[in-house]
């Protein structure tokens, strides 16, 4: 494997630098079906709870003191069917109730309505991307990489590293950055995690790659995959 080198890149921010959460903006999306369906795409201010911003934005009843999102806009969980609403901040599946979480400048809170038979824990999806690179988890960022495995890929890791903010990271540091994999197989966009705030590792082939370049938007409220 090649890493890149992002000479000229901007870093990503270190963990605690920054503005205050309390000024800026953060995005919130409401969908169906593993992002099947849009329901709601909001700007909302930043410093609120997660919570606080669903209700802003949307009709929502809630269990457990308020703590627990049973209904949004009508759309109600239903245990015997094994549906709920899941949230998602920067791609990464929350480790705190919505009104534990504080959105901070440039997140973005995804509300994702679905069945749970089959997965009810999803570490992380791609729907969100180039989060969360950019942003992180919880106000706290780790730097990015591109690794690539030929030197035909180097345009299109080049071109990738400039939408994550890569930098140049020597190879014991890749264990703790977010990492995005560009390999010569055809593969589409997947990414796994061990946790919120955990890295990331993305990977992607050059097709993707090139539909991904094109549009950036075309990867949006997906789970997994682009090819």
């Amino acid at each position: 494997m090649r890493r890149l080198v992002a000479a000229g890149l901007a870093a990503a921010a270190l963990a605690g630098c920054g503005s205050s959460h309390t000024k800026g903006s953060a995005t919130l999306w409401i969908t169906r079906d593993r992002g099947q369906h849009v329901m709601l795409v909001a700007r909302v201010k930043a410093g609120q709870t997660a919570m606080q911003a669903l209700q802003h934005a949307a009709t929502v009843k809630t269990s457990y003191g308020g703590r627990f999102v049973q209904s949004i806009d009508g759309v109600s969980g239903n245990r015997s069917a094994r549906r709920d609403w899941f949230y998602f901040v920067n791609g990464y599946e929350a480790d705190r109730g919505g009104a534990d979480y504080t959105l901070h400048p440039g997140d973005v809170e995804w509300w994702d309505y679905r069945p749970w038979k089959h997965a009810i824990h999803v570490p992380v999806v791609v729907g969100a991307f180039p989060e969360p690179f950019l942003h992180g988890y919880a106000g706290k960022t780790r730097d990015a990489a591109i690794v690539f495995e030929a030197e035909a890929l180097r345009p299109q890791a080049s071109a990738l590293g400039k939408l994550i903010h890569a930098k140049a990271v020597t190879a014991d540091e890749l264990g703790d950055a977010n990492v995005l994999f560009l390999t010569k197989a055809d593969v589409p966009l997947s990414a796994t995690s061990k946790g919120a705030g955990a890295p990331v590792r993305f990977v992607i082939g050059p097709t993707a790659a090139r539909r991904l370049l094109a549009d950036p938007k075309l990867v949006r409220f997906r789970y997994s995959g682009l090819r």
